[in-house]
């Protein structure tokens, strides 16, 4: 083994290997024998395919340059759902529903093969809704199907030329798939809609919605109507709301998650968290509601995107169901008889869009060591003293082969330190770790510091080469679970309303200096990353506190205040409860925007910004890298043309990720690799 500065060690994980055909897996769906799943594509400049696994071939479905992409929230998922042969996607590039004939295409084409709908002899993408009056103006998502076929319920988002945040409208609408009838609006009046299910005899639907200033982690109602049909589709009784509440209501806030139709008794099943932790719920047609699963532990996760599925049905009324404890994804099993839950023996500790059939489930998983896969497990019931098990596993998406022995890769410690407030925080710590290299004898690694976005979110103990590029190089990573964070209850999460600039800085601070202390890294190399809210943090930091010796923000939030009235509609009123509402608490905005203290900034920064972001418009990266110029503090620049919120074509991802590694090399002094072919960045002011 040789010894090398920490940050300069070769390591094949590249830029270049963080990108080639890394896929990001999405939802998983099944129909009949078929199981589908979604892959963005980041070498195909992010567009999202569909893959239908049939028979052990896995096939591209979209025909070459078709993305199944929706802009609802502008976070999107639910884009497509399939059934019986038939699938309905949202198109990117327009934003109107299409229709697609699947049924009877067969699975000759291999994946990645250029194959699409023409190789693969599937149907044509056929316009389903209207073309909208304002371009790009109807949007779509989490559609569900009628019982017989021809009638769809669909989230439709519909915004108007110039209109404002508060203008656009979101509701249910009905769709016909014939297309003899126009859309149909089946609800309007909430702020916020999703989630539309039709019961397994469509004689009811369901529903969640909730209303400004909540987001939905803070109060959803679950909404219940009786369905009638007619010549132009379905019609609803009233609605009533059988669970969950507004945040301001007198009981405080009670958030559910998604809720869904038991297909073998017809009762509705829910997550709440109305005991402090999401957990799963049962409603029966006279109202009762029975707690199925209770656990100091989370099966439901914030609702950012749509179509997420934390739970199936399996035969005999058995249900699977993942939650989240200490930072860790678990699978489990309820008896349908009885409350015995029992864990399953995988490896997997990231898990997501659970499915299930017969006795079979599928979903997408990851591991400290392994990237997500689409994962399909046999299961043995529940038989007499015995619990569930796993009978047999197959990987229909495995994950990509790297190449690599797993000595490469830094497994993930979760610790937990003390911070403000006499509170307990959370983080995953990932040690430098490189088979070939270690440091210079008496230094210490230099810690990279990364916030997740949201705020309202988690870091994700599974294997990110993203991570990695900066551990087998001889960072030390540590990935904080700050106050605020979901995945450690209700209680936990509402630490940041009212707090965020403050709890989250609080903690990020601590957990540095918690390593730091614990002499496991240098703690005058001490460097914060972040994205989005993370970004907004990493700024913060380094204005109002000192203890971090450099910073990277990417499309990260500058001037709270310019967030408040840019925005989009779904996080028009987000900060209400993280900092305060607008404007009665503006000198709140003010006072914890970074932009507004230009005089705290004195350690380098370097900021990462698409100038198509909508989330954060580039203004707010521009105003303050051009302050820190005009102050000669050292700043690096890195705008990328076509990029939204977050980073989706291969080669930016790279110029990103090469881009920051190259500043913390001219900030810190160590040599970039020769053999990697990374353009350096422009420091100013250095």
């Amino acid at each position: 083994m040789t010894t090398a500065p920490y940050g300069g060690w070769p390591t094949p994980v590249t830029s270049e290997l963080v990108v080639r055909a890394a896929a990001g897996l999405g939802g998983v769906a099944l129909d009949g024998d078929d199981v589908w799943w979604s892959e963005m594509r980041p070498e195909e400049g992010g567009r999202t395919q569909l893959v239908r696994w049939r028979a052990g071939e896995a096939v591209d479905v979209l025909p070459p340059g078709v993305n199944a992409r929706t802009a609802v929230h502008e976070y999107g998922g639910g884009a497509w759902w399939v059934r019986g042969g038939r699938l309905w996607f949202a198109e990117w590039s327009d934003q109107r529903l299409y229709a697609m004939d699947v049924g009877d295409g067969p699975s000759g084409a291999g994946e990645g093969d250029g194959g699409g709908a023409g190789a693969a002899g599937l149907g044509e993408p056929v316009p389903l809704s209207p073309e909208p009056l304002v371009p790009r103006g109807d949007r779509w998502a989490d559609g569900d199907v009628g019982p017989d076929g021809r009638w769809l319920v669909v989230v439709r988002e519909r915004h108007l030329e110039g209109g404002s945040p508060a203008e656009v409208a979101n509701e249910l609408v009905v769709l016909d798939v014939t297309g003899e009838l126009p859309p149909r609006v089946l609800v309007t009046g909430p702020d916020f809609v999703s989630d539309p299910r039709f019961d397994p005899e469509g004689r009811r639907i369901c529903w969640l919605q909730w209303r400004h200033p909540d987001m939905p982690w803070d109060g959803t109602e679950l909404c219940l109507a009786d369905v009638t049909w007619g010549d132009d589709g379905p019609a609803i009784s009233p609605p009533e709301v059988v669970a969950g509440r507004p945040s301001w209501s007198e009981e405080g806030g009670e958030s559910v998650f998604q809720p869904r139709w038991c297909p073998h008794d017809g009762t509705l099943w829910f997550v709440s968290d109305r005991n402090g932790w999401w957990n799963l719920y049962r409603r029966h047609d006279d109202g009762t509601v029975d707690a199925m699963v209770e656990i100091d532990g989370e099966i439901g996760m914030p609702q950012w995107v749509f179509g997420q599925s934390r739970y199936a049905f399996l035969d005999e009324g058995h249900v699977v169901f993942a939650y989240s404890r200490d930072g860790v994804d678990h699978l489990a099993v309820r008896a349908g008889d009885s409350h015995r839950v029992d864990d399953l023996d995988i490896p997997y500790t990231s898990i997501a869009s659970v499915q299930a059939d017969g006795h079979h489930v599928v979903f997408v998983g990851a591991s400290a060591t392994a990237e997500p896969a689409v994962v399909r497990l046999r299961l043995r019931m529940r038989l007499d003293n015995h619990g569930a098990g796993v009978l047999g596993e197959e990987v229909l998406r495995p994950p990509r082969d790297l190449g690599l022995d797993p000595a490469w890769f830094s497994v993930p410690e979760a610790i937990s330190f003390p911070t403000s407030g006499e509170r307990i925080a959370h983080a995953l710590f990932y040690p430098p770790t490189n088979p070939q290299v270690s440091g210079p004898p008496g230094e210490l690694p230099p810690l990279l510091v990364l916030i997740h976005g949201g705020p309202t979110s988690a870091a994700r103990p599974q294997l990110q080469l993203g991570t990695q590029y900066w551990t087998s190089r001889g960072f030390a990573v540590v990935d904080v679970n700050y106050g605020g964070s979901t995945g450690y209850g209700r209680a936990y999460r509402d630490q940041l309303r009212g707090k965020w600039g403050v709890v989250d800085l609080d903690d990020c601070e601590a957990a540095a200096l918690w390593l730091a202390d614990d002499g496991r890294v240098d703690p005058d190399r001490l460097c914060i990353r972040g994205g989005s809210a993370g970004g907004y943090t990493t700024l913060a930091v380094l204005a109002f506190r000192d203890t971090f010796a450099a910073g990277a923000s990417h499309y990260g939030v500058a001037d709270l205040e310019a967030l408040a009235v840019e925005t989009h509609k779904f996080e028009s009123r987000y900060l209400d409860s993280l900092i305060g509402p607008y404007p009665e608490a503006r000198d709140v905005y003010v006072e914890r925007s970074p932009i507004h203290h230009l005089e705290g900034f004195d350690r380098p920064l370097a900021v990462f910004q698409g100038l198509e972001d909508e989330v954060v418009p580039p203004n707010q990266s521009e105003v303050i890298v051009d302050a820190l110029r005009r102050r000669g503090v050292p700043v690096a620049y890195v705008a990328f043309e076509g990029e939204q919120h977050g980073f989706r074509q291969a080669a930016n991802i790279r110029r990103a990720l090469d881009g920051e590694l190259s500043f913390y090399a001219q900030v810190f002094g160590f040599p970039l690799p020769v053999d990697e072919g990374i353009e350096p960045v422009v420091v100013e002011n250095l």
